[in-house]
């Protein structure tokens, strides 16, 4: 993953160091080896879980994107949809990789216009031989593209995205939502 790391970042890692030099030293007095060597590798986990959580938390808050004029339209001869749109580092600090999480639901089911689709599928026995049911019809399609990389602060870029869309879809609800990493 290409990411940029801000002096927050650093800060924090640099400060997980500390605490983890601090404990080996303390560490380190104890006569007994089973204990210090248990007192090491905790101090090593709880340090690691640590500064994942420390960094995701500042990714969130301080790599901030917005997606403007976010449009979609079919393309019936390819059977696939388009999303154009455009979109904008509104934090103050690099941006690695933008990603757009854009989920469709079929509605057709609600009102009972699904045929040959079902929410049942198959995962037993008959399924590790591909002796699958035939039917089955997913009512939901996820897809995460990368919209933008390297994105500084105040820039925008446009994009388009394009993928397949099932023609058996009856009337689609949509859910969109950002990442910046």
């Amino acid at each position: 993953m290409n990411t940029y790391f801000t002096v927050w970042h650093y800060g924090a890692l640099l400060i997980g160091v500390i605490v983890f030099l601090i404990t080996v030293l303390l560490a380190m007095e104890e006569k007994r080896p089973s204990v210090r060597n248990s007192i090491i590798v905790s101090s090593i986990f709880v340090n690691l879980l640590l500064a994942f959580i420390i960094i995701m938390a500042l990714d969130k808050y301080t790599k901030k994107a917005a997606v403007y004029n976010l449009e979609n339209h079919r393309i019936l001869q390819t059977e696939q949809i388009v999303f154009t749109g455009v979109v904008k580092n509104v934090g103050n600090y690099t941006i690695g990789r933008v990603e757009l999480e854009i989920k469709l639901v079929n509605r057709g089911h609600i009102r009972g216009n699904v045929k040959g689709g079902s929410f049942y599928k198959p995962s037993g026995f008959a399924e590790m031989f591909g002796n699958a049911t035939r039917d089955y019809q997913p009512q939901t399609l996820i897809e995460t593209p990368v919209l933008a990389e390297n994105l500084q602060p105040g820039e925008t870029r446009r994009f388009r995205v394009a993928f397949p869309y099932p023609p058996y879809f009856k009337g689609v609800t949509q859910f969109t939502r950002i990442y910046a990493h």
